[in-house]
């Protein structure tokens, strides 16, 4: 089955050029020139994959974004941002907002085609967690519910396992507050977004006795990210 791709994207050319390329490579494609018609087509039918204009003419991407990912029936689906801004504290603000991944343009189209599989193989790699996640000596077990370091037991909340696992799952991606209430603690959990940072100090905490604390980083003004650098 082919592999289903919104393009949300007000600039003709850029349409009319992923349109051919993507079709030559097995990609049914649908287009939308502005904000207005995107949702309207995710309401029609969600697709396998978003790729989305930072700059459009009713609203912009980051807003589009930034819906999807509060509804329901869209917020699972993978967004890659299509931009000219190149700046770093752009690409934070695209991934903040809940972009997978961040294109910049001009691109090639084999360069985009790479991170789509990309994208979509996290996705299908993250649906089914793995029984066993490890990151610099530490290990996550699944399947007896336990964390370690060398061998050492670390006692974690509920909650804290879950925030350790979704990290461990999604490494190297800026995830808002939002976004792990979603993922942790689940969809219809009506809780205070602050609650999101008593936890990450509670994980960080036990983290700072194997010297692991630091991997969490706080990206200012957009939520969290895990890493394998350490902060500076």
């Amino acid at each position: 089955m082919a592999i289903t791709v919104l393009l949300v994207e007000d600039e003709a050319a850029v349409r009319d050029m992923l349109r051919f390329a993507l079709a030559d490579r097995g990609y049914q494609l649908t287009e939308a020139a502005n904000a207005r018609q995107g949702y309207a087509l995710l309401a029609e039918q969600v697709p396998d994959l978003v790729l989305l204009d930072w700059m459009l003419p009713d609203s912009s991407g980051i807003e589009f974004a930034r819906r999807v990912r509060r509804e329901p029936a869209w917020q699972k689906v993978p967004i890659i941002m299509l931009t000219a801004r190149a700046e770093e504290d752009d690409k934070v603000r695209g991934l903040g907002a809940g972009a997978d991944d961040y294109v910049t343009k001009p691109f090639s189209v084999r360069e985009l085609q790479a991170r789509m599989q990309a994208v979509l193989r996290r996705l299908s790699s993250a649906t089914t967690p793995e029984k066993t996640l490890s990151f610099a000596g530490l290990t996550l077990d699944n399947e007896q519910h336990r964390v370690s370091v060398a061998g050492r037991s670390l006692q974690l909340g509920p909650t804290e396992y879950r925030l350790l696992q979704f990290f461990l799952q999604n490494p190297e991606r800026v995830h808002s507050r939002t976004q792990l209430l979603d993922n942790v603690w689940g969809q219809n959990v009506y809780v205070d977004e602050r609650t999101v940072d008593v936890h990450i100090r509670r994980l960080r905490k036990v983290l700072a006795s194997v010297k692991l604390d630091k991997h969490i980083q706080t990206v200012r003004g957009f939520g969290y990210r895990f890493s394998e650098h350490f902060e500076t």
